[in-house]
């Protein structure tokens, strides 16, 4: 896994230099002094000096601006080059592989620089495409593979210097209903459950059309994936869907760092032009349609005349000053969103006039970790776990809806909650030993232990877990209504754990308003021609509240959508 995930890096920023050596396989000639080098990181540049003396290099990071979680990584990976001289064969931090690589790359180009060998960046030059995609996100990269491999020229900008945007976050899996996948495991579902559950996890507040469009093309969409290259051979339940139909790797691993890199790999062999680094600042506006974008990069600025656009750029969750424009009350969370969150693509269209709907409808995730924006996957809540408060006593029903489970955390003592599970449950979902490589998890062999640890009452907390084992037992939970299918796991098996978690800002539902052929509408209720838009920069399909699995749905589905609308646009 390690392999592939780090193939996004490989894509946004060139393969790694070997250490040291040039292509030819001679050692190259180290200057002595002080060298610097960037690489691309989830949030920004890492930037790393390296001091040549005698030939003997030592690297120091300069700069970054990752999580707080993932900060160590950039510091591990310079320790490993200190110790063995070379950017080759150091394994990537597990959780924190995009942070590894891109301190490994900066390494790479302080010492090209150092051996005279740096390759000097070449001017950008205006172009031309017949699609040109705003964001490398799985919407943007889901587009692209449709539309090149129908063999339209297609250029995919990124604005950070890395892919994925969100996406590579995403951790549950993707909702899709009569599947294929789902009739090899016997799991009896249907489109109509599947639509019903999502308008009611959005309080009907959905466009209708949008959701049945999306619930309905689902199950092509997992076999179209499947063919791309993903693994959705696993299917789990996530909270709010009444049947199991969320598709994920074998073993329950994260969905993001696996789909990443696939779409990536599949838009590079399509023939996708993509480009990171490079934002774009505005949309070509002629006589009312998208004749290009203009973009900002490292290289300097310039245009791409196309023929059709595709926004795919995400939402806003990581631009604070707009969430709290939308919802005063969100003033002060953390957020779950890459950096590159901030909502830009909604000036760009607004020289079309185009409608946003739904923008105040702004979605907190329950389980994130406190102080470094870690998210806990809902599937740990779906394989049994429970949540208890600092009096060690459950508090509701762990399956209700994001919004539902956010609240009430927020009413606990703290405003944070302890997530809990047992060795059962670790073994059946492997996203969770990302957690223990992480060292975000409490253990003990008994609940006693667990409970003296976390400095819970042990009493109480004892209780509660004899409790819940007696209700898992009956199929009967009288108090908080979780349903006997939500209960596969009686919690008894030590070791257990637990980690601290509480709300941050997650999803932006709201966002550009599209019909069911992913088209721009404007504020009169027209098709803007040749402008399209996919993911979480749209609004509509997820109302009040976004039900886990569904954004993943939503941005293949619509992204692919989005691809063939802009096809047929452009008579391709």
């Amino acid at each position: 896994m390690k392999n592939v995930i780090r193939l996004v890096a490989v894509l946004a920023a060139a393969a790694l230099l070997v250490t040291g050596f040039t292509s030819c396989g001679k050692k190259a000639a180290w200057a002595d002094g002080t060298w610097t080098g960037t690489g691309d990181g989830r949030n920004g540049p890492v930037t790393v000096s390296v001091t040549i003396s005698g030939g003997k290099a030592t690297a120091k990071v300069v700069s970054e601006e990752e999580t707080d979680f993932a900060k160590p990584a950039a510091q591990a990976m310079v320790d490993a080059f200190n110790k063995s001289q070379k950017t080759t064969g150091i394994d990537a931090i597990s959780g924190a592989t995009l942070t590894s690589d891109a301190t490994l790359k900066a390494i790479s180009n302080a010492l090209a620089a150092a051996s005279g060998t740096a390759v000097a960046a070449k001017a950008a030059s205006d172009t031309e495409c017949d699609v040109v995609i705003i964001g490398a996100g799985g919407a943007g990269m889901t587009a692209g593979i449709v539309t090149a491999k129908a063999g339209a020229k297609t250029i995919i900008l990124e604005k950070m210097g890395v892919l994925g945007g969100n996406t590579i976050s995403a951790t549950g899996g993707l909702n899709a209903s009569e599947t294929s996948i789902q009739a090899k495991l016997g799991i009896a579902d249907s489109n109509d459950s599947y639509f019903e559950d999502t308008m009611k996890g959005g309080y009907n507040k959905n466009d209708p059309e949008l959701v049945r469009n999306m619930v309905e093309k689902s199950a092509e969409t997992v076999d179209w994936l499947i063919s791309v290259g993903a693994d959705l051979t696993d299917v789990g339940k996530m909270a709010g869907s009444s049947n199991s139909r969320t598709h994920r790797p074998q073993g329950g691993a994260a969905v993001g760092a696996h789909l990443v890199p696939v779409l990536a790999n599949a838009a590079k062999e399509a023939g996708c032009d993509i480009r990171t680094n490079s934002k774009v600042t505005a949309i070509i506006n002629e006589n009312g349609k998208p004749a290009g974008v203009k973009v900002s990069s490292k290289e300097g600025d310039y245009t791409i005349k196309a023929k059709a656009v595709i926004v795919a750029a995400g939402g806003f969750g990581a631009n604070s000053d707009m969430v709290v424009s939308y919802k005063p009350e969100l003033a002060g969370f953390g957020t779950t969103n890459h950096k590159g969150a901030t909502g830009d693509a909604f000036g760009m269209v607004a020289a079309f006039d185009a409608a946003l709907i739904q923008m105040d409808e702004i979605q907190t995730h329950p389980t994130v970790v406190p102080g470094n924006g870690t998210m806990i996957t809902e599937a740990v809540r779906g394989n049994g776990a429970i949540m208890v408060n600092r009096e060690g006593k459950r508090f509701g029903t762990e399956m209700a809806t994001r919004d539902v489970m956010s609240k009430d955390i927020l009413n606990q003592t703290g405003k944070t909650a302890y997530l809990v599970f047992d060795q059962d449950v670790r073994e059946s979902l492997k996203a969770i030993e990302g957690y223990v490589k992480n060292g975000l998890l409490t253990q003990a062999d008994t609940v006693e232990g667990l409970a003296n640890a976390l400095g819970i009452p042990a009493d109480a907390f004892a209780a509660t877990m004899a409790e819940y084992a007696q209700i898992q037992a009956s199929g009967v939970d009288a108090e908080f209504g979780r349903k006997a299918s939500e209960m596969p796991r009686p919690l008894t098996k030590g070791p257990f754990y637990a980690v601290e978690v509480g709300p941050a800002i997650h999803h932006t539902m709201g966002g550009i308003k599209i019909n069911t052929s992913a088209q721009v509408i404007n504020n009169s209720g027209n098709v803007v021609p040749g402008l399209f838009a996919a993911g979480e920069v749209t609004g509509g399909v997820h109302g009040g509240n976004r039900l886990g699995g569904n954004a993943v749905a939503d941005i293949c589905i619509y992204g692919k959508i989005a691809g063939e609308s802009a096809l047929a646009y452009i008579g391709k």
